[in-house]
């Protein structure tokens, strides 16, 4: 490998300290490190409005090293995302002086490591003190680097890297990925994981720039950082690309991005594919990539041509390594421990400061997994020995964390559970309350506890209080029983526990969607619909006093922060809700002959196109988009054939084209009661599976992505010609057949796209010219029109508390009420119709809310039976990498 020359002296400049001693560096060190300023002029470092060229890195990192001393010391870094810290984290480097990287987010980890070692120097970004002018330890002359082997658990057990260990896996890294001088890789990981150093090294190597970011890959201002920059990579953990389908890859993602990296745990094969399919489409590659910490970073890739066809496996060793297996009593033939053996392999463990004298202790890596060599060479992960977890990316040792807790003195055991639901694997804890009551707060304190052992967010961490701690018949713990304990809701309080705290964003959307919530989860990314966003907006705005108009697309912790705002008098509802509300009750009160306000059907469908853009075509991928149409037909299709066919069964009330939603295809074809009584709802169905099909197209979609207004103003001019005539069509009542009026749900979701003024002219004039003449009557008319001008200008209505909540109870019941009304009203309508309308509604509104609790308790037996169902993957990518 042919590097860089070494760099010249430069003279201090302004950042120097005054009591930095003079004459050169150590001998030794890391040559990456050494070599910065044989770059040049090239970009290095980009962090926010700043960029640092080689040349002025390697200044910076040498005066920062001479700071730290001729002589090799212990340094302890707490590591940020920012040049600084990059350039400590060099200068030690270069210097040949060892460097404990820890999380500088985490004080009581620094804190623990600070005095497991008794370091020599602690480092803080540019700041440096010095608890000793020399050394208090016996330093190994290839020691350079120690990490904990699960990224930010608190451990004192540290790897111990040498300066050999973190070239060669630079070397390697940046031979099998396509890696030039004029990349610049986008980096969301954090620096004091070995990932995230792996991505750094390797670009340092080939003179290539590191774009430095805190923001989550969700944050818009990440993306607008890539796309100014030119960034040509993305590293990411699996919980990375989780996030990267919330916001949509295809639609965020510059042009100038040419591969992406995925480490830090087992990703989904089917997850593999689709951003290999991705890459496919958009001209980058994508490389799965597995590693340990103890291998400095990375022992194999899977070439980014295979990942597509073989998402499942971890794929060839990284050049320079290699893979053996060693028996496994009762494993099947062919499988075993994987073990490694190559030039990164650590030099071994550190529990002490006295093992930082010990120089290598092994050349070849057990590295726990069970594994297998296809047919066609390349290697699969089937299996792990020792109990660990990875979540978020970080690897967490369950027997540790169970421990320590039993150390305080909690009757307690630890799991991992695999995800459910589309959440990350987590940490899942059984504890065992010693006296009656106290459950929520015992709950708590081991929640607290866990987060503070692991570094893990809470909603990563489940904590169950049980009667006894579940055992096998030999009396050893039933580890496997505690991860069944997980549940995609938090656990409800036991008998005797204290109030609950006040509500949360997380607690109002797992209650409403019956789902996991994490921080970084929005309503629209977990599922919400339109059938679930009244409800959920109303108790959203009792937590946080204000809901923002695009509180459906903010994250948990976004909204969260906005709690305690100060309450307006009233409640906000969208224009939408207020139409819906409206609208069924003109359809019931027509039909009850209360009042004669025809269209609330037709505008129905409008404001359900309107939501289909907002709900189940947001920035996620292709196949999620058609998932969620498929959802949004099937939470119509599936109540409204229970309940016709119930009807039809009990009282003959329906044929079976009624029944089974195809009565515009082989029904009467004039209007006849009651055989067109649900026509909405088949238009409805029809038209959602239409636009699933629409966007399964690829280019369809990436059509719609790029131009978000304008593609459904094209589908909303094709669909007019139906309604012109401009088609054949069957004879018989047009206006309620599904092609026919499909130009008001794709007019809908034209008005959902109208972001400018122009936009809402372009969709205001279609309204205004292609309604009149459609019913034959202007009244009817101009009530859709009005509806649809109110919905284009004007997004939000005030109204009173005690009136809103009525407003969007309607509103949220309206499906069931269009379903169940035609059996209620008619036996009033004569003699009472307001008797008949009111009462139709509210046995509208009770069957919605029978509804909602019947769907909440299935997916709740649904997650329990998938997590303790025995899971024995078949393909080896659904085990740990």
């Amino acid at each position: 490998m042919t590097l860089a020359p070494d760099p010249v002296a430069y003279p201090p400049g302004p950042c120097a300290s005054s009591r930095a001693p003079s004459g050169p560096l150590p001998a030794g060190g890391v040559p990456f490190a050494r070599a910065l300023a044989g770059w040049g002029s090239r970009r290095a470092l980009v962090h926010g409005a700043r960029t640092v060229s080689y040349a002025d890195l390697a200044r910076l990192v040498e005066e920062r090293a001479r700071r730290l001393g001729t002589e090799r010391r212990l340094v302890l870094l707490e590591m940020a995302s920012d040049v600084e810290s990059v350039v400590t984290y060099l200068a030690a480097l270069a210097g040949a002086h060892p460097v404990v990287v820890v999380d500088a987010a985490r004080p009581d980890v620094v804190a623990a490591t600070r005095a497991a070692y008794d370091v020599d120097v602690v480092a803080r970004g540019a700041e440096i003190e010095e608890r000793r002018a020399g050394t208090a330890h016996d330093l190994h002359p290839e020691l350079a680097v120690l990490l904990s082997t699960s990224g930010s658990t608190g451990s004192p057990r540290l790897v111990r890297l040498s300066a050999e260990n973190l070239q060669a896996n630079a070397e390697s890294i940046a031979a099998y990925l396509p890696l030039r001088e004029d990349d610049l890789a986008a980096l969301s990981l954090p620096l004091h994981y070995c990932y995230g150093l792996s991505v750094l090294h390797s670009h340092l190597l080939r003179g290539a720039g590191v774009l430095m970011s805190e923001a989550s890959v969700v944050d818009p201002c990440f993306w607008a950082a890539a796309r100014e920059h030119g960034a040509t990579s993305l590293a990411g953990v699996p919980h990375t690309f989780e996030l990267l389908e919330r916001v949509g890859l295809e639609t965020v993602a510059p042009d100038s991005l040419r591969y992406l990296t995925q480490a830090g745990g087992a990703m989904a094969p089917e997850r593999v594919r689709t951003y290999a399919e991705i890459g496919q489409r958009r001209g980058f590659d994508l490389f799965v990539m597995y590693g340990q910490t103890e291998a400095t970073a990375r022992m194999a890739y899977l070439p980014p041509d295979l990942a597509a066809t073989r998402p499942g496996a971890v794929g060839v060793p990284v050049p320079g390594g290699r893979f053996d297996l060693l028996e496994v009593p009762g494993a099947p033939a062919g499988t075993g421990e994987l073990v490694y053996e190559g030039p990164n392999v650590m030099l071994g463990y550190a529990e002490h400061p006295r093992d930082l004298a010990d120089g290598r202790e092994l050349t070849r890596l057990r590295t726990g997994d069970l594994a297998r060599r296809a047919d066609d060479g390349l290697w699969e992960i089937v299996g792990r020995l020792s109990r660990t977890a990875k979540v978020l990316g970080l690897r967490i040792d369950l027997d540790r964390v169970e421990r320590a807790l039993v150390d305080t003195g909690a009757r307690a055991l630890v799991a991992g559970t695999a995800p459910v639901d589309g959440a990350a694997e987590r940490v899942v804890v059984a504890v065992e309350p010693r006296a009656r009551g106290g459950a929520a707060r015992l709950r708590a304190r081991v929640r607290r506890q866990v987060v503070d052992l692991t570094g893990l967010p809470a909603a990563a961490v489940d904590v169950h209080a049980v009667e006894a701690l579940p055992r096998l018949a030999t009396g050893k713990p039933d580890h496997r029983a505690v991860a069944a304990l997980g549940t995609p809701r938090p656990a409800a309080p036991l008998q005797g526990d204290p109030p609950a705290a006040p509500r949360t964003v997380r607690d109002v959307l797992g209650g409403v969607l019956g789902r996991r919530v994490g921080d970084d989860d929005t309503f629209a990314g977990l599922g919400g619909d339109s059938l679930t966003y009244v409800e959920t907006s109303l108790q959203l705005e009792e937590v946080l006093g204000h809901l923002p108009a695009d509180w459906h697309l903010r994250t948990v912790a976004d909204l969260q922060a906005g709690a305690g705002a100060r309450a307006r008098r009233g409640r906000s509802l969208e224009t939408n809700v207020v139409l819906r509300a409206v609208a069924i009750v003109a359809v019931v009160g027509t039909h009850a002959n209360l009042l004669t306000l025809l269209g609330g059907a037709h505008l129905l469908l409008a404001l359900a196109g309107f939501n289909l853009a907002r709900f189940a075509l947001g920035d996620v991928s292709r196949r999620d988009r058609a998932r969620a149409l498929v959802a949004a037909a099937a939470r119509v299709a599936v109540p409204a054939v229970a309940w016709i066919g119930g009807a039809a069964l009990l009282l003959g009330a329906y044929p079976w084209p009624t029944v089974l939603l195809v009565n515009g295809f082989v029904g009467p074809p004039g209007w006849t009661e009651p055989a067109w009584h649900h026509w909405f709802l088949e238009a409805l169905v029809l038209l959602v599976l239409v636009v699933a099909a629409l966007v399964s197209v690829p280019a369809l979609d990436r059509a719609e992505r790029r131009w978000p207004f304008w593609f459904p103003v094209a589908l909303t001019l094709v669909a007019l010609l139906p309604r012109y005539e401009l088609v054949w069509l069957p004879e018989g009542d047009v206006i309620h057949r599904a092609p026919v009026v499909a130009w008001l749900l794709t007019l809908g979701w034209a008005v959902a796209r109208a972001r400018t003024t122009p936009h809402r002219l372009v969709v205001s004039a279609l309204a205004v010219a292609t309604v009149p003449g459609f019913f034959g009557d202007d009244a009817r008319s101009a009530a859709v029109v009005v509806g649809l001008l109110l919905l284009t200008w004007s997004r939000q209505v005030r109204l009173p508390g005690p009136l809103a909540r009525v407003v969007a109870t309607l509103a949220g019941a309206s499906l069931y009420i269009y379903l169940t009304h035609w059996q209620v009203y008619p036996h009033l309508e004569v003699d009472h119709p307001a008797l008949a309308t009111l009462l139709s509604l509210v046995v509208g509104v009770a069957v919605w809310r029978v509804a909602q609790h019947l769907e909440r308790h299935l997916r709740r037996v649904g997650a329990n039976v998938a997590l303790t169902r025995p899971r024995y993957p078949a393909d080896p990518a659904q085990m740990s990498r």
